[in-house]
């Protein structure tokens, strides 16, 4: 008889054993009554804002085009901004003759540095620019931000700028001379655009 004892005293010390762990849980969790405060925690969102030397003026004016002839214009870039973005380059507006000579001047748009206003001296290009294409494909495949190009990546600290150099070529190659005669007269307006928006990042 006494071996069925044993047997039972020692179930009813392995069971005792967790009741005693969960009580003492319940006495640590109510005598934790102390508190620490951090006051003041605030949220303000950044500033992102782009402005470029041109005063005003169109960074192009070309009169009495001849096929062949090509030139370049530069401007400068400035973000005042508090925090980082990226800048690119695109196209819209388009608006020309029935002509349609904005299929035959070409634009390509360069970042890089020195230079400024209607001057590109000293001008230095960096990778990604916005290659050269008939002004009527830049503005149906780079026609807003996402499509945009010659990117630029900003930190959002003061007295950063970037230089623009946009060269352009009145592109006449294989054309007859009754096609290239029918583009007298005409004109071709496009507007410039320069984006600057700020980097999203996940919330920490």
């Amino acid at each position: 008889m006494r071996a069925p004892a044993v047997r039972a005293r020692r179930i009813t010390g392995l069971s005792a054993a967790p009741v005693a762990v969960l009580v003492a849980g319940v006495m640590v969790w109510q005598g934790s009554t102390a508190a620490s405060r951090n006051s003041g925690n605030s949220w303000a969102t950044g500033q992102v804002a782009l402005t470029d030397d041109d005063a005003g003026r169109a960074g192009v004016t070309v009169e009495n085009l001849v096929p062949g002839r090509t030139g370049q214009k530069c401007i400068v870039v400035t973000p005042s901004s508090t925090v980082e973005g990226e800048v690119r380059a695109y196209v819209q507006n388009l608006s020309g003759s029935a002509a349609a000579p904005e299929d035959r001047i070409t634009l390509q748009v360069e970042g890089g540095t020195a230079g400024s206003f209607d001057d590109c001296t000293g001008f230095t290009p960096v990778p990604g620019a916005l290659p050269a294409q008939p002004l009527s494909t830049l503005a149906r495949v780079n026609r807003d931000y996402t499509s945009g190009g010659a990117a630029w990546d900003t930190t959002g600290t003061a007295g950063e700028s970037s230089t623009y150099r946009g060269t352009w070529t009145f592109d006449t190659a294989g054309m007859t001379q009754a096609q290239i005669d029918a583009l007298q007269g005409s004109r071709v307006i496009v507007d410039l655009v320069w984006d600057l928006q700020g980097d999203d990042a996940p919330a920490a």
